[in-house]
């Protein structure tokens, strides 16, 4: 695979939707071909994309944390062959607005499913596929909810401030875990956010 897999990580209101189109708009600048993605769904997805209606839907709420997980998985599975490995093989750089770094955050962290079952069905779901580099922007629950709330709010997004401190809490676990990771504060100003992130980017490029 000649591409490159990005992934930008974090909770609720962190702002990775603005950082990661920055992102991409720095790196069309400089020339590479950039592929904008999500999880769960995924860009051209047909099928991922259903299935992320599905997940976030909030009249959903007798949903399993079981199925709940499956479902991220079955989303994952589509997303990395139909879209992810191919633009891999074309040499473009992938940005991914989540992976499977959210589904120990949230399955595993705050919904409490077991680690090691996760990690063996997430890895035969994601075909072993691996982030080149992840992006973590932290923010706490109450810096999050002091940001702006509307009706785009989904399922997960309404849980308790207290399932988003769990899910804080498994993302700093992985930052501190793994050595491809790049933590940034999501509170302050966007552009010095954005080139914080320009800047570990450019040191992987």
């Amino acid at each position: 695979m000649k591409g490159k897999f990005i992934v930008f990580e974090g909770g609720d209101k962190s702002g990775k939707s603005t950082q990661i189109k920055l992102l991409q708009k720095y790196l069309k600048k400089k020339g590479h071909k950039v592929l904008l993605t999500r999880e769960p769904g995924g860009k051209g997805s047909v099928i991922a994309e259903k299935i992320r209606k599905i997940i976030l839907n909030k009249r959903h709420k007798e949903m399993d944390k079981r199925a709940e997980l499956l479902l991220f998985l079955a989303s994952r599975a589509q997303h990395v062959m139909e879209t992810v490995k191919p633009a891999l093989e074309q040499g473009k750089i992938i940005l991914c607005d989540r992976f499977d770094a959210s589904t120990y955050a949230y399955q595993a962290a705050a919904r409490n499913l077991d680690p090691e079952v996760i990690k063996y069905v997430n890895n035969w779901a994601k075909y072993g596929l691996e982030p080149d580099y992840s992006i973590y922007l932290d923010i706490t629950p109450e810096e999050a909810a002091e940001r702006r709330r509307d009706e785009k709010e989904d399922r997960l997004d309404s849980e308790a401030r207290e399932f988003h401190e769990l899910v804080r809490q498994g993302y700093l676990q992985q930052a501190e875990e793994n050595g491809n990771w790049l933590t940034v504060s999501a509170v302050g100003d966007i552009e010095a956010i954005a080139k914080q992130i320009q800047a570990g980017i450019d040191k992987i490029l």
